[in-house]
C-alpha cells in the first residue's frame, strides 16, 4: 500500500513538472529593430529616387552639350573600346569681357584598357606655322574660324560648330596625330564646378595681385597650400599680369602647370563621396557651360568609363618654347615629345568586349 502512494505521489509530481516546463515565450522584437529596418529601406528608397532622377537629369544634360544630329559610333570603334582624343578649348566669354580666344588648349588622350590619360598643354601664345594658313597665336584660330563662318551668313550655333571642326583639323595637322572630337569649355563652368564641390585644395606658387575695371577682374591670392572657391580657382589658372610691386607677372607656362594641377584636384574631388553626394549640381554647371561635337551616347560611354579616374592616371606633357614678344616658339625637341606622348596612349590595345 506505501509503494502504491509512493507511485501516485511520482506520478503527480512529474504531471506537475510537464505541466511547469512550458516553453519558454518568445521575446518580441524591440522598438529599435523595426526603426534599423524602417530607416534602412527609407535609404534605399531615397537613393534609388535620387539615381533615377540623376540618370534623367544626366541624360538631359547630355543632350544638351552632345551633337545630337552626328552619327551614332558602332559598338567596336566606340569611346568604351578604343582610346580616344579630345581638343580641350577653354573659352573666355565673360559678359564685361574676354571673347572667342581659347586661353586653354589641351590636348587629351584617354585609354579605356587602361583607364589612363595623356594630358598635353599648349601655350595659347604659341604661334603657329603651316602652309595655307596665316601665322597666328594658338588661342586666336577658333575666333578666326567662327567669324568666317559668320561672314558667310552662318547662325551663332553653326558658327561654334564650324569653328569646333575647323580648329580640330587645324590641331590634328599641327601635332600629326588624329584629333577625334572638341570640347569648348566656357571659362564659368570651372567656378561653378568647383563651387558645386565646396571648394577644391591647391597649391598657390607665388603671390598673385592684378585687377580690371573693365572686365570685372579682381585676383588676390597668396602663395601657400590653401582651399580655393570657384572664383578663386579661376583666377588661380587665369594670373598672368600683376599690378603690384611685389607680385610678378606669371608665364604661359607656369598658367598651364596651375591648369594641369585643378584639373587634377577636380578629378580627385569628384570621384570622392563628397563630389558623389554633389553630382546634381555638377551636371548643372556642367550643362551650362559645355558644347561638344561628341554624339550624346558617347559622352554617356565616355562618363561610364572613365568615372573615378583620379590624378594618379593622368600623365601631363607641356610644350616648352621661348618667349619672344609676343609669341611663344614652340621648341622642337618638346613639340616632338608631346606629339610622340600622345600617339602612345592612342596605341594602346583597344579594351576588349
Amino acid at each position: 500500500m506505501a509503494e502504491q502512494n509512493d507511485s501516485t505521489r511520482v506520478s503527480r509530481s512529474a504531471a506537475r513538472s510537464r505541466k511547469s516546463a512550458k516553453p519558454p515565450k518568445k521575446k518580441k522584437r524591440g522598438g529599435w529593430g523595426k526603426w534599423v529596418a524602417i530607416v534602412t529601406l527609407l535609404l534605399l528608397c531615397g537613393i534609388a529616387v535620387y539615381l533615377g532622377i540623376l540618370v534623367n537629369q544626366t541624360r538631359n544634360v547630355i543632350s544638351t552639350i552632345g551633337n545630337t544630329t552626328a552619327e551614332e559610333v558602332p559598338e567596336k570603334e566606340s569611346v568604351k573600346v578604343k582610346p580616344v582624343t579630345l581638343l580641350l578649348l577653354g573659352l573666355d566669354s565673360r559678359e564685361k569681357g574676354g571673347g572667342l580666344n581659347t586661353d586653354v588648349i589641351k590636348v587629351v588622350t584617354l585609354s579605356p584598357k587602361t583607364k589612363t590619360s595623356t594630358i598635353a598643354s599648349i601655350p595659347r601664345d604659341t604661334r603657329i606655322e603651316m602652309q595655307g594658313l596665316p601665322s597666328l597665336k594658338a588661342n586666336a584660330y577658333y575666333a578666326r574660324y567662327y567669324m568666317e563662318a559668320k561672314k558667310d551668313n552662318k547662325d551663332n550655333e553653326q558658327a561654334h560648330s564650324y569653328a569646333r571642326r575647323e580648329t580640330r583639323e587645324m590641331f590634328s595637322e599641327y601635332l600629326g596625330l588624329p584629333i577625334n572630337y572638341t570640347i569648348v569649355v566656357n571659362f564659368n563652368a570651372l567656378k561653378d564646378i568647383v563651387d558645386a564641390l565646396g571648394g577644391i585644395h591647391a597649391d598657390v606658387d607665388i603671390d598673385m595681385r592684378w585687377w580690371d575695371t573693365v572686365d570685372g577682374t579682381d585676383i588676390n591670392l597668396k602663395k601657400g597650400p590653401q582651399i580655393l572657391d570657384g572664383k578663386q580657382a579661376l583666377d588661380f589658372v587665369r594670373y598672368r599680369k600683376s599690378k603690384n610691386s611685389k607680385t610678378r607677372e606669371s608665364s604661359d607656362f607656369e598658367r598651364n602647370a596651375r591648369q594641369t594641377q585643378v584639373i587634377s584636384a577636380i578629378l580627385d574631388k569628384i570621384k570622392s563621396l563628397d563630389g558623389i553626394t554633389k553630382a546634381g549640381e555638377l551636371l548643372e554647371a556642367v550643362g551650362n557651360n559645355v558644347k561638344t561635337d561628341i554624339h550624346p551616347k558617347e559622352i554617356e560611354n565616355m562618363m561610364t568609363t572613365y568615372f573615378g579616374m583620379g590624378s594618379s592616371s593622368i600623365e601631363s606633357v607641356l610644350l616648352d618654347g621661348k618667349w619672344v614678344s609676343p609669341y611663344v616658339y614652340a621648341d622642337p625637341e618638346s613639340l616632338a615629345a608631346l606629339r610622340e606622348a600622345l600617339k602612345a596612349r592612342q596605341a594602346e590595345e583597344p579594351l576588349e568586349q
